[in-house]
C-alpha cells in the first residue's frame, strides 16, 4: 500500500523556493508516478487561493487519482483547539494547528512541511503527539520532504 502523505500549503509553494524546490519537486514527482498519495486538505487548497498561478498549477498537475481530498471536520476543529488549549501552539497559529488536526483525524502515514518554527519543531511534535495520544488518536510523523522524498539524484 502506497504512503498517504499529507502535505501543507509550504511544500506547494516550497517548489519555487531555491532552498526547498529539489526536495519538494522530487516529492510532487513520487506523487505525479504514483508512488505516494498526496493528501490534501480543504484548508490546503483555501491557503493557496492567492498564491500565484504557477504555484496553484503544482496541484493541478497531479492526476486525480493520486490526490486524496480531505476537509477541516468538526472533529478536526476541535481537535486543533485541543492543541491551543494545551499549549501547543497559539492562536495566532490555528492554521496550523488545523493542518495536525486534520491529518491525525485521517491517520494519514505523514505529513510533510517547510514549517520548522510551528509544525516540523521536534518539540512540537512531541506536543501535538502527547495531545493526540491523550485523545486515543495515533502519533501523527511530522517530517520535511527531504525525510520523505526518494532520495535519488537529488
Amino acid at each position: 500500500m502506497k504512503p498517504r502523505v499529507y502535505i501543507d500549503t509550504s511544500v506547494v509553494g516550497g517548489c519555487f523556493d531555491e532552498e526547498f524546490a529539489a526536495w519538494s519537486l522530487k516529492l510532487f514527482d513520487e506523487f505525479r508516478a504514483g508512488s505516494k498519495t498526496a493528501v490534501v486538505s480543504d484548508l490546503t487548497r483555501r491557503e493557496l487561493e492567492g498564491a500565484p498561478k504557477n504555484v496553484k498549477d503544482v496541484l493541478l498537475s497531479l492526476p486525480e487519482g493520486n490526490i486524496e481530498n480531505v476537509f477541516l471536520s468538526d472533529e478536526a476543529e476541535q481537535l486543533a483547539s485541543h492543541y491551543l488549549t494545551n499549549g501547543v501552539v497559539a492562536e495566532k497559529h490555528i492554521a496550523d494547528a488545523q493542518h495536525i488536526a486534520i491529518a491525525s483525524v485521517e491517520r494519514v502515514d505523514v505529513l510533510v512541511s517547510w514549517n520548522f518554527q510551528q509544525i516540523v519543531n521536534l518539540d512540537r511534535i512531541h506536543a501535538f503527539n502527547a495531545v493526540n495520544l491523550i485523545l486515543g488518536y495515533p502519533m501523527l510523523e511530522i517530517r520535511s520532504p527531504r525525510e520523505v522524498a526518494y532520495e535519488k539524484n537529488v
